[in-house]
């Protein structure tokens, strides 16, 4: 099963197996922890978009921070077996291979909302020609509320200088064109282009490279929330060139429940100190840091946002999810999780007819690993039935149900056994 394979899907659990034979990356579901069913056999874990497993590494890497606490205490900042003063270095060049990003435009630190708060701090500059905000009406509610609340910090109108991009009447997701529509009819008056490169809600994945073109051409600053991007999607964020993202590291990425999120600041405004932004003393200039002087100079690149010194035990959570991303890479990642996604598609298209509507994008390159399902015939009970039987996928009202296979952990046979349920409940 290479890069290059085209793969006819076939019924049957002899063909799941199979598929699961021939997996080149099938040793990593053993660097996983699963939760357990009663009978102690591990569930099917299709809820990575929301949380990802944890690593077997990951006690060890926390144990080891512990450990050199205990016998070092604050000398654990320069004498630990991985000094905790650059601890976050690290992660940089990992994260930024995750992201298809440059070192120097990467930083893990605090989580997505602070984060994205920061960035516009910085991207997000009004001024009366230019008051408007352009995002997605349907983005996660945590985003809509950090826009209306910086909207309001500059005097402005939410209602009036947020403009939403809607799916046309009848259709779930947006079209691309609608949306480079709206920044070519409003981005001579836009300050700032603003979009999750997935939607939590449908798994629609945006054409990030030509919203950034139109928005740039237009003369608009462009953020990316890859909160279901980052550790799923192939990115390209250095080449496709907005002027930032910010990302959570709990979903796709197994960084652990409400672990630090990271940021990206493109290159070309890596030594631009005039840039406003929020300071702290973690972005300082390293060399003159702990002359504890007045006046702050900005690190280049995205660590010059950094605000206070990072917690160390979540980043040594973080490191052991890492470095297995490192070990698979992205594209091999992406490859497996094309499959496992289409095989699920060929499955439930396999259904009695009216059991299920796939809400998400049927084009490869307009998805990544999650599937959102319609069903209209007791969804509540269809989930508990699911996790009764040891299946864990999650329920967005009224009639949601996310599925997401990730490809480190997951394989074909939960695909398959997914699916089975489904179709029982169908026929019942």
């Amino acid at each position: 099963m290479s890069g290059g394979d085209t793969v006819q899907f076939e019924e049957g659990e002899a063909f799941a197996r199979r598929m699961d034979a021939v997996d080149p990356l099938r040793s990593f579901r053993d660097e996983f922890l699963f939760p357990q069913r009663a009978d102690g056999e591990p569930v099917v874990y299709l809820v990575g978009n929301s949380l990802g497993l944890q690593p077997r590494r990951a006690r060890e890497y926390v144990l080891e921070a512990m450990d050199d606490w205990e016998r070092l205490g604050v000398e654990g900042h320069f004498r630990a077996r991985r000094p905790w003063l650059p601890y976050h270095e690290n992660l940089t060049e990992q994260m930024a291979r995750v992201v298809g990003a440059l070192p120097l435009e990467v930083v893990v630190m605090n989580t997505l909302s602070v984060n994205l708060h920061l960035m516009m701090v910085s991207f997000y500059r009004p001024t009366p020609e230019r008051p408007k905000l352009i995002m997605e009406a349907g983005a996660f509610p945590s985003d809509q509320y950090a826009v209306a609340s910086q909207v309001r910090c500059h005097g402005l109108d939410p209602q009036k200088d947020v403009l939403r991009v809607q799916p046309r009447p009848g259709e779930e997701t947006l079209r691309t064109e609608d949306i480079l529509g709206m920044i070519e009819r409003h981005g001579h008056e836009t300050a700032l282009v603003l979009l999750g490169n997935v939607n939590y809600l449908t798994g629609q994945a945006f054409d990030m490279a030509a919203i950034t073109r139109a928005a740039h051409a237009k003369g608009c600053k462009v953020g990316f929330d890859l909160a279901h991007g980052a550790g799923n999607l192939r990115l390209s964020l250095h080449d496709d060139g907005p002027d930032f993202a910010v990302w959570c590291s709990y979903k796709y990425l197994n960084g652990g429940p409400g672990t630090l999120g990271g940021v990206f600041v493109h290159e070309r405004h890596a030594r631009s100190p005039g840039i406003p932004r929020f300071e702290g003393w973690w972005g300082h200039d390293k060399a003159t840091r702990f002359k504890m002087g007045p006046d702050f100079v900005p690190l280049p690149g995205a660590e010059g946002w950094q605000l206070s010194n990072p917690p160390i035990l979540q980043l040594a959570a973080m490191r052991a999810s890492l470095e297995l991303f490192d070990r698979a890479t992205m594209p091999a990642l992406r490859h497996k999780g094309d499959l496992l996604t289409g095989y699920l598609e060929f499955l439930l298209d396999r259904l009695p007819p009216g059991t299920v509507q796939i809400i998400t994008p049927r084009d490869v390159k307009a998805r990544g690993n999650q599937l959102s399902l319609r069903f209209n015939r007791e969804p509540r009970s269809l989930v508990t039935r699911l996790t009764e039987a040891g299946v864990l996928c999650d329920f967005r009202e009224p009639n949601i149900i996310r599925a997401s296979p990730a490809p480190l952990y997951c394989s074909f046979l939960d695909v398959y056994r997914f699916a089975r349920i489904l179709e029982s409940h169908a026929r019942d």
